[in-house]
């Protein structure tokens, strides 16, 4: 079962906090640990910005082994925009992130959330009233949620 949260209007000095808050709902839901905020961050550090997907929306995670308790996703949104220095999809005002505890649920959940991105996802969670909807929209894209 994946387990959904949500977060509106975070504050964010830049790309690092905002990665470590959408990480943190992660471990407030309880399926992260909470090494995995920083993990999510090292992910950038080492392999630059190419979890920012689309315009305005970044992906955070880590692998399974950095942190990964159980599965769930957490949606943030930012009260203002950051950079992550992405050359096409700047600035980021929406991060999804996604825990998983094994490679094989990480793939699945991965599959999951890219289907609910194509089918409009993150312009029903950038048009959300504000959390309670975006969780609802969050639980409506992930039906096991």
């Amino acid at each position: 079962m994946t387990l959904v949260g949500a977060r509106d209007a975070v504050v964010a000095s830049d790309w690092r906090a905002a990665v470590r808050e959408a990480a943190a709902a992660l471990v407030e839901l309880g399926v992260a640990s909470d090494a995995y905020p920083d993990a999510c961050v090292r992910v950038v550090e080492q392999n630059g910005p190419y979890i920012v997907l689309t315009k305005g929306l970044a992906l955070v995670h880590a692998r399974p082994e950095d942190g990964g308790l159980g599965v769930g996703v957490a949606v943030t949104r930012l009260a203002d925009p950051v950079e992550f220095g992405h050359p096409d999809n700047d600035p980021v005002d929406l991060l999804l992130a996604f825990c998983t505890p094994d490679p094989d649920a990480h793939v699945a959940s991965l599959s999951k959330v890219a289907r609910a991105l194509s089918a409009g996802l993150a312009d029903r969670l950038r048009a959300a009233a504000g959390r309670d909807t975006m969780e609802a929209e969050l639980k409506e894209a992930l039906p096991d949620a």
